[in-house]
């Protein structure tokens, strides 16, 4: 099993301090919408993005401010009850 980043597409908004905040992102041709950011965090070289998206599945994005590529990080779906990773 491959457990390598998987990169991805993302489509940002940038607010009023130009800092680019996901909106969608998209695996192959399959595009997901962003419901919520739960979290954001930086890394020296690394921002991250905890977001929720519908039936209430969770990704954690990595963003690589220095070659601009986005990954998939960490996954976990909506209808695994009890997780650490929740934010309830």
């Amino acid at each position: 099993m491959n457990t390598d980043s998987l990169t991805i597409r993302v489509e940002c908004y940038a607010g009023h301090r130009g800092e680019e905040t996901p909106r969608r992102f998209f695996i192959g041709d399959k595009s997901i919408e962003i419901e919520q950011i739960i979290d954001c965090w930086l890394a020296p070289e690394y921002r991250y993005f905890k977001v929720r998206v519908s039936e209430n599945d969770i990704y954690i994005l990595r963003h690589d401010e220095l070659t601009h590529r986005w990954e998939l990080t960490m996954f976990q779906s909506g209808k695994y009850d009890g997780s650490p990773l929740s934010s309830t």
